[in-house]
């Protein structure tokens, strides 16, 4: 090429009209429209492919819905889609209403937080706990005393010594009924379950290590004790009333019986039907045990609400249940190093929490805390983003999948201002 010849290409492509990428379409919130439709393909190809049945997304910023989407099926075998109104076994869930239920209380003088569990349960007095009994003495433990208490913030932040039945004692609490989480089943008062469970050794000393299990239903009986009310009175008159939260109960009524999602799970590799409303003991079960730790049903625009009074600092719709030093209180770690998970890097009065991204290891921010359950939901608040998220579903056994973890990076991914 001649030099002439080099000069007008190089002029043709100076004056040539530059293409711009379009810029991204954001929502009002600050989320990439184009990055929310990764977590929408994500959601849709675990349900084309048959790992979950159906689900609900929620994502809230500064009280604003951004994202609130069904997937899949709400009954597979009736051809009913997931609707927004569904109601779900919410399992774990129902830790955070009994420990705001017990925040409440806190608030109103009824105790200390450090105060001991046997002031208001005396069973708890008497308590031991089970460690290894000496070589070749033929027995699966012995007990040692409490070195202190059981306090009612052990019971909050899970130092308590209890354990879904799972340690050196296993065997009896599988002869008293007491080897699983799940107690909808039973036919006896929430009292009446406590006390037996308060006759059986704990499984590590109070305040020395993290232990998931019983303790939020032992919450719930202090609460019973000091308010004198049944659980779930408590509750509805001073938590789901209040916040406007009608689908949020222990048991469903019949008239909403068509809207309890069904639970499906893994098994074999195959996504199977585990559970409908017809053989839910939500529906056709004893009915008395108030399990404050596992038992409540929920939709996920109620929950949402409980979580925007918690963002909000205790308040929502001009309704205050809480302090913002209690809120804040909550969300702090209370556990130390004891708690690591994929979620956080700390637990506080009944959630995880975040202290440090980097030591929790995935996306994230500090000070967000949540919580999930038996049934493959999660939930996360994020004061510094001002947002709640929800991932609402009926998965159990969830066989290998991260789908209720991933979708926290997904939410975060497309939260680009």
């Amino acid at each position: 090429m001649n030099l002439c010849a080099a000069l007008l290409l190089g002029l043709s492509l100076i004056s040539a009209p530059l293409h711009a990428a379009k810029p991204a379409e954001l929502t009002p919130a600050g989320f990439s429209v184009q990055r929310l439709q990764r977590l929408d393909a994500v959601v849709e190809g675990e349900v084309k492919q048959q790992q979950i049945a159906g689900a609900i997304v929620y994502i809230a910023r500064d009280g604003k819905p951004v994202h609130f989407k069904t997937y899949g099926q709400q009954d597979i075998e009736g051809g009913k889609p997931m609707q927004k109104d569904a109601i779900f076994r919410i399992a774990s869930m129902s830790k955070a209403l009994t420990s705001v239920a017990a925040m409440i209380l806190y608030e109103e003088g009824h105790f200390l937080l450090k105060d001991p569990v046997a002031k208001f349960i005396p069973a708890f007095a008497n308590s031991v706990v089970a460690v290894p009994a000496p070589a070749g003495s033929g027995q699966a433990y012995v007990t040692e005393k409490l070195r202190r208490p059981i306090t009612i913030r052990d019971l909050l932040r899970h130092t308590a010594g209890m354990t879904y039945g799972s340690g050196l004692a296993s065997a009896e609490y599988k002869r008293a009924g007491l080897a699983d989480w799940y107690l909808l089943d039973k036919d006896e008062t929430l009292e009446q379950m406590v006390d037996r469970l308060a006759a059986l050794p704990l499984h590590g000393q109070p305040g020395e290590a993290f232990q998931y299990g019983y303790a939020t239903d032992v919450l719930g009986r202090v609460i019973e004790v000091i308010s004198g009310m049944p659980l779930d009175r408590f509750i509805a008159e001073r938590i789901t009333g209040p916040l406007k939260m009608p689908d949020t109960s222990f048991f469903l009524p019949p008239e909403k019986t068509a809207r309890l999602a069904n639970v499906y799970g893994m098994e074999g590799g195959r996504l199977v039907l585990k559970e409908t409303a017809a053989k839910s003991d939500f529906v056709n079960g004893p009915k008395r045990l108030l399990s404050g730790g596992a038992g409540m049903l929920s939709t996920t625009t109620d929950y949402a609400r409980l979580l925007q009074m918690l963002l909000n600092g205790g308040e929502l719709d001009g309704v205050r249940l809480l302090a913002p030093k209690t809120v804040a209180l909550m969300h702090a770690n209370h556990t130390g190093d004891k708690y690591r998970s994929i979620d956080g890097d700390g637990f506080g009065l009944g959630f995880w929490t975040i202290g440090d991204v980097g030591i929790s290891g995935e996306m994230g921010s500090v000070g967000a805390y949540g919580w999930g359950s038996a049934y493959f939901p999660q939930y996360v608040v994020d004061p510094k983003e001002r947002l709640i998220l929800i991932f609402m579903t009926q998965h159990r056994p969830a066989g290998n999948s991260t789908l209720n973890q991933r979708i926290k990076v997904l939410t975060y991914q497309a939260l680009v201002r």
